[in-house]
């Protein structure tokens, strides 16, 4: 399977990544702010691999001035569905349909691991103004909590390594990034989480057993969140540079 096959399988679930995938928390908004050296409020922005529009709508909220580019059909049919007044343009990072030196703040809200650094890279710069940032981050699951852990070694043994927290992602080329981890959590139904899990590539393209395992998933932890719900940590890793 590879990693542009993986990458076409989350339009198949639009509608399911953007009713279960987790939002982002309000420190991402401020570090963004901060590290940029500007305030979101009126910022020229691109959100790259916008998906459903989760960031987009957030960015828009904070007061940007945000066009999408989105390279699945799924997804931007459900993004036009949820975001009907937002720019949405088909394409992604290795080859931007955006104008040179027009942007204040290009975003990649967990899309950057889909891309071509070495084509990506010049082509953010291509379109930022100087003094324009470059921010990556992704929205990671904290496997310093026991049960997220668990849960991870359990996908890691059935599957193997890279199916559901990817190796963080950073451009380099040359690039200085500052780097911040932001915690948080929220607290959802088993079946949520599960459905949330579902959402990931290793599922999406049918990877034999994931059904089962699925089921198996949910046994255990009805039987260890008897409540029926769990609280889900995650770890924004935001990582910002300034285009010189």
């Amino acid at each position: 399977m590879t990693t542009d096959s993986r990458a076409r399988s989350f339009s198949s679930a639009a509608a399911r990544y953007a009713a279960h995938r987790p939002s982002y928390p309000a420190s991402l908004f401020v570090a963004l702010a901060e590290l940029a050296g500007f305030p979101l409020a009126g910022a020229r922005t691109a959100d790259v691999g916008a998906g459903t529009g989760i960031a987009t709508a957030l960015l828009e909220a904070h007061g940007a001035r945000v066009v999408a580019v989105e390279p699945g059909e799924g997804m931007a049919a459900e993004f036009r569905r949820r975001n009907p007044r937002t720019p949405l343009v088909r394409g992604d990072g290795n080859r931007l349909p955006l104008a040179s030196g027009g942007t204040d703040l290009l975003t990649y809200a967990q899309s950057w691991h889909w891309t071509d650094p070495d084509r990506a890279v010049p082509e953010a710069l291509r379109v930022l103004r100087p003094g324009g940032a470059l921010a990556v981050w992704s929205n990671d699951p904290d496997v310093s909590v026991g049960w997220i852990a668990d849960q991870q070694a359990r996908i890691e043994r059935r599957f193997g390594p890279g199916w559901y927290i990817n190796e963080r992602a950073r451009p380099q080329d040359g690039l200085r990034f500052t780097t911040r981890l932001l915690p948080w959590s929220r607290r959802v139904p088993v079946d949520t989480h599960l459905a949330k899990l579902s959402t990931h590539s290793l599922f999406l393209i049918g990877e034999p057993g994931t059904d089962a395992f699925l089921a198996e998933e949910r046994a255990l932890l009805m039987d260890r969140f008897p409540d029926g719900l769990v609280d889900e940590h995650y770890v924004v890793d935001l990582s910002l540079a300034v285009r010189a």
